[in-house]
C-alpha cells in the first residue's frame, strides 16, 4: 500500500622540371616556304589567344585526360574540408557517442551488456533533491539522448547505502520492470498494474497536495521482486533496507526515496520503454556516477 506522504517506501554512469629534347640546331626554310610559314604561325598564335579566353577559368588543367587525374580523384567543390564547422575529424558532429556521457567506468559496468534503453537520473550534488533525467537508446553504433527532463528525488538527496527512513534515493543500476497506476493504461509494453491502491492523499514535504502522484508508476527494481506489481511489499534485502521506490508524478516537492517527472514525462516514459530492450535506471548524484 501506499505511504501517506510519498512513495510506499518507508525510507523516505613529380618529378619536378620538363624533360629536355636534344638541341637539332636552328631549322631553316627552304626556299618557297617562308610565306606558308608566316600565315600557319599567325593562325596558330590566333587559335592559341581564342582558346584561352574561352577556357578562361578551367582549360586543360581541368580536363582528366590531360592531367591524368580521373573525376573519381578529384575533390569535389563542395565536399567540406576534415575537421570543418559541423564535423569531427571529417565525421558528422550529430554522430550517436559510443558511451553514455557523466558516466565513468565504475557506473558502465554496472549497466547489464544487454541493456539497450537506460534512463539516467543525474542529481545535482549529494544532498540536493533536484535532478535530471534523461532516456538514452542504444542505436546499434552508439546512444541516442532524449530530451533532458527535469526530476526529483528523496529530501536529502542520494546514498550508496539506502536504509528504511534515511530520505535519501539509493544510488545504482536498476531494472524497470513493472508498471502501474490509478490512471488506465495509456499504451505502455511493461505489465501495467490499474489499481485503486495507487490513490494518495496528504501533503508532502513543502505542504504540496501529494494527489495525482501515483497517476503513472514504473517500479524501481531495487529490494524487489520484479514481475509484480510495483505495490507487491516482497523485500528480498529486508523491510529495514526500504522498498517501493518508484519513477511517478512530481508533486511539486521532495521525495522520500523515488524520483518523480511531470506527468507527460511520465506518460511519454511508460510508452518508449520496451521491455525487449532491457531497460534499466542508472540513478544518483553528479559525482557519484562519475566515477
Amino acid at each position: 500500500m501506499a505511504s501517506s506522504t510519498d512513495c510506499p517506501d518507508r525510507a523516505p554512469r613529380a618529378v619536378s622540371g620538363a624533360a629536355r629534347r636534344p638541341s637539332a640546331g636552328p631549322a631553316r626554310l627552304r626556299t618557297g616556304v617562308w610565306p606558308r610559314a608566316v600565315v600557319l604561325i599567325v593562325l596558330a598564335v590566333l587559335a592559341a589567344l581564342t582558346g584561352c579566353e574561352a577556357g578562361s577559368g578551367t582549360g586543360a588543367r581541368d580536363d582528366p585526360a590531360a592531367t591524368g587525374t580521373t573525376a573519381r580523384e578529384r575533390p569535389s567543390a563542395t565536399a567540406p574540408a576534415p575537421g570543418a564547422a559541423g564535423t569531427a575529424q571529417g565525421r558528422p558532429a550529430t554522430e550517436t557517442p559510443t558511451v553514455i556521457p557523466g558516466l565513468g567506468p565504475r557506473t558502465r559496468a554496472w549497466i547489464p551488456g544487454d541493456a539497450r534503453q537506460v534512463v539516467v537520473v543525474t542529481g545535482r550534488d549529494r544532498n540536493a533533491s533536484h535532478s535530471q533525467a534523461v532516456l538514452y537508446r542504444h542505436t546499434g553504433a552508439g546512444w541516442q539522448a532524449g530530451p533532458a527532463w527535469p526530476a526529483r528525488n528523496a529530501l536529502r538527496g542520494w546514498t550508496d547505502d539506502h536504509w528504511a527512513g534515511d530520505l535519501r534515493s539509493p544510488i545504482g543500476v536498476y531494472s524497470l520492470s513493472d508498471a502501474g497506476g490509478l490512471l488506465p493504461d495509456p499504451g505502455t509494453r511493461l505489465p501495467y498494474d490499474r489499481s485503486d491502491g495507487f490513490a494518495v492523499s496528504g501533503t508532502g514535504f513543502e505542504g504540496e497536495p501529494l494527489e495525482g502522484s501515483f497517476d503513472y508508476v514504473v517500479a524501481i527494481d531495487y529490494n524487489r521482486e520484479p514481475g509484480a506489481s510495483p505495490l507487491d511489499l516482497t523485500r528480498p534485502l529486508g523491510a529495514d533496507r526500504g522498498g517501493g521506490i518508484w519513477l511517478h508524478v512530481d508533486h511539486g516537492g521532495p521525495t522520500q526515496g523515488c524520483v518523480s517527472l511531470s506527468e507527460q514525462h511520465m506518460r511519454d516514459l511508460l510508452l518508449a520503454l520496451d521491455p525487449a530492450q532491457h531497460p534499466v535506471v542508472v540513478m544518483g548524484d553528479a559525482a557519484s556516477l562519475r566515477e
